[in-house]
């Protein structure tokens, strides 16, 4: 501050960016001068010796760390030539001008997941590899407005931390192979680490929007999501078939539980499809119908959810060893004819004729096993079908879950009324054209 005008001028010269800045003695940034601001005062008789206060612009343009880039450059933009970065006390940390405009500083990033349930329509059964592999399978499904959610955070060290409310624990483990060598309740997710394999250490947090082992693919739409967060992370990134395929490896390969594909590639891929399984290649395809008829099945439909859950992996093993018998292969073989009629059904808009299908699926689906149905299971079902459904079926493997009924427009309101009365429980849906979406956010708001 008691520098002269004159040795503000050599200091201008010397650092080529014409103008210093001033300070008081606690080194507070009180004002800038620039050559031109000098010059001026010159003209007006203030002699080289005079202070640089003189000529010092104290009601100047300043910024903060945290003041957005795009303040910044439209500031630069109105030709200032330069913007001194102040902290609290006003003293100096950067300086801003247009071909100085520091990258902004790399902060620590999280990923997040979500992945849909699905609604099973038809062709339950025929999507088991011991089936389809011989015989050709085909199913159709929708995702619907439940999700599986997952948080992810990479750490410092190896060590891995895992929160889930799903199955409400949490556990710490020093390092992966402390992980794979677990045995306990996180058996899921250590398989799916078992296939991917991650080399660092991190944070991961699960939440569900569904009961578990409910009929809607839990399972796989949990491994989908913390596959999204992982595939953030990559620089060559899985894409859906891959994803799908690994969820299947975990559950099916590594935790050798028994099912089907179904689940895998209607939460990766999302929408309503009609997918064919065979031995060489399984197919996707998405059904593409008018908006008014999708909002009429979605209006039709009835999400019922009968508060007991099953066991699926030993209602599939038992399904496997029946598909061993001609009479029940020739059922699934009807079933998936019958999934055909259906596909064919809801692309002409015969919704009617497709709530009807429902009840030839579930008649079929419920002759696979008898831990498929259970005389609690035949009431509900009975006691639906008596109160204005006129078609439905259990999804997922069987043996407890959500009940999917079809009902009419003006049977809706006695449906509803008999399920709040049965002591059951109405879950509203919308259906979800997406599938598996994973994003990456910044810990903290940007700074420079």
């Amino acid at each position: 501050m008691s520098a002269s005008i004159r040795e503000a001028l050599a200091q201008i010269d010397d650092n080529r960016r014409g103008f210093v800045l001033v300070r008081d003695e606690s080194e507070k940034i009180i004002g800038i001068a620039t050559d031109g601001d000098i010059r001026r005062r010159l003209l007006e008789e203030v002699r080289l010796d005079d202070a640089i206060l003189t000529c010092t612009n104290t009601n100047f343009i300043w910024a903060e760390i945290d003041t957005p880039r795009e303040v910044i450059l439209k500031q630069l933009d109105h030709k200032i030539r330069a913007i001194p970065v102040l902290d609290d006390h006003k003293k100096l940390i950067s300086i801003f001008t247009p071909d100085h405009i520091p990258e902004r500083v790399e902060v620590r990033t999280f990923s997040r997941a979500k992945a849909p349930v699905r609604i099973s329509f038809g062709g339950g059964g025929s999507d088991i590899s011991t089936y389809f592999t011989e015989n050709g399978g085909a199913v159709i499904n929708a995702t619907i407005s439940l999700y599986s959610h997952a948080t992810l955070r990479i750490r410092d060290d190896e060590k891995i931390l895992i929160t889930s409310l799903d199955i409400n624990e949490s556990a710490e483990f020093i390092d992966l192979a402390e992980l794979l060598n677990h045995e306990g309740r996180f058996n899921l997710i250590k398989n799916i680490l078992k296939a991917i394999k991650p080399s660092f250490g991190f944070e991961l947090f699960l939440h569900s929007d569904f009961p578990m082992s409910s009929g809607l693919g839990g399972s796989a739409v949990v491994s989908a999501a913390i596959l999204g967060c992982f595939n953030e992370l990559r620089n060559d990134k899985w894409d859906k078939h891959e994803l799908s395929e690994i969820a299947f490896q975990a559950e099916r390969l590594h935790m050798g539980v028994a099912g089907g594909w179904q689940d895998q590639y209607a939460t990766v891929f999302g929408g309503l499809n009609f997918m064919e399984f065979s031995r060489n290649q399984n197919i996707i395809h998405p059904i593409r119908i008018p908006n008014d008829i999708l909002l009429e099945l979605e209006e039709s439909l009835i999400l019922c959810y009968t508060s007991t859950n099953h066991d699926s992996g030993n209602i599939h093993e038992d399904q496997k060893e029946q598909t061993k018998s001609i009479d029940v292969k020739e059922r699934i073989q009807a079933n998936v004819n019958l999934t055909y009629e259906m596909r064919n059904l809801i692309l002409r808009g015969n919704l009617y004729e497709f709530g009807i299908c429902l009840n030839k699926a579930w008649e079929l689906k419920r002759s696979f096993s008898s831990k498929i149905s259970n005389p609690m299971l035949d009431d509900i079902y009975h006691g639906a079908l008596m109160n204005g459904a006129i078609g439905g079926k259990l999804l997922g493997a069987g043996g407890g879950g959500y009940f999917l009924f079809y009902v009419p427009a003006f049977s809706k309101h006695k449906l509803l009324s008999w399920i709040k009365e049965s002591g059951l429980i109405y879950t509203p849906f919308r259906f979800e054209e997406s599938g598996l979406e994973s994003w990456t956010v910044r810990e903290k708001k940007d700074t420079y």
